[in-house]
């Protein structure tokens, strides 16, 4: 199974969109619609070959983890606008983007259900992360900005000599005689530690679901699956999801408290944490387009 799903992330990478340096908004919403299909039907997989607890465990991950590729997906959104990735450039970058977040969350992946595994505390440490995380983004959109003029990117301009113009998909290129990093550099090391941030916040969240590798790592491929028609269906679509960052919020929250009250109230049953993420999102997702469809309708 593992070997199905790197040939459809592969599949997805480099060859869904093979030549297309922008994806039309009709061909983003019908990848992504496809590919949210084939990430909810791989529960029917799991069922007939594990069992109905294990397809409703990685159900739930993949759910989760998809609701938190959006907010990743926004956050790329700003960071090209911020280097002013060219069009032709974007497609590669979001390609890298995957990549890499697919590699950091394996590993976390499996760092993860190691140290729970030999230090069972580091349970409580990762649940008050979810929820520190998840009142941090409660308390504020975070579309991106906030990440785009932190501290981490403000220490990536200072230390990394970067020219002022993209010299087509080349990263290091001769200035005034000495050797500086292109934009396109910047702009992917901006994008690899993005993937680092959302990579201490989903694996942490998902292990609060199920602790079963396999589970996670599916889990993981199957929400970034997509992701790049998803950016192209969402980019500049921010605004009119106003109201995801509190159902985000809600939800590291509720795992993370989850995870902290697990020795005292025992595992929850999976359909309660699946009922929670879907009543959560759906609500958020809801809020938002009602809400931005009556302010655009006043400000006509």
């Amino acid at each position: 199974m593992i070997v199905a799903i790197v040939c459809l992330l592969a599949f997805d990478l480099f060859f869904a969109h093979r030549g297309e340096s922008e994806v039309s908004l009709r061909r983003a919403a019908g990848w992504s619609a496809w590919w949210m299909v084939v990430g909810v039907a791989f529960a029917l997989v799991v069922l007939a070959l594990i069992g109905s607890a294990e397809a409703g465990s990685y159900l739930a991950g993949f759910l989760m983890e998809k609701a938190l590729s959006l907010d990743n997906v926004f956050v790329i959104a700003v960071l090209l606008g911020t280097f002013a990735v060219p069009q032709a450039l974007k497609a590669d970058v979001l390609t890298f983007g995957i990549a890499v977040a697919l590699m950091l969350r394996t590993v976390f992946i499996f760092a993860g259900v190691t140290l729970l595994e030999l230090f069972h505390p580091a349970l409580y440490v990762m649940g008050a992360l979810l929820v520190y995380t998840g009142v941090r983004l409660f308390r504020s959109s975070d579309t991106g900005e906030d990440f785009a003029d932190g501290r981490a990117m403000r220490t990536l301009r200072r230390v990394l000599p970067v020219g002022e113009d993209y010299k087509d998909r080349r990263i290091i290129h001769r200035e005034d005689g000495r050797r500086v990093a292109t934009p396109l550099l910047a702009a992917l090391l901006a994008v690899a530690l993005a993937d680092v941030i959302f990579a201490i916040d989903s694996i942490p969240a998902v292990l609060s679901i199920t602790t079963d590798t396999f589970l996670i790592f599916a889990a993981n491929a199957f929400a970034l699956l997509g992701l790049r028609a998803l950016y192209f269906l969402l980019d500049g679509m921010a605004q009119r999801f106003e109201y995801l960052h509190y159902g985000l919020g809600a939800l590291l929250v509720f795992v993370g408290v989850k995870m902290l009250l697990e020795d005292v109230v025992g595992h929850l049953p999976v359909w309660v944490s699946l009922g929670v993420i879907v009543a959560t999102l759906g609500a958020s997702v809801g809020a938002s387009l009602v809400l931005s469809g009556r302010k655009s309708a006043r400000a006509a």
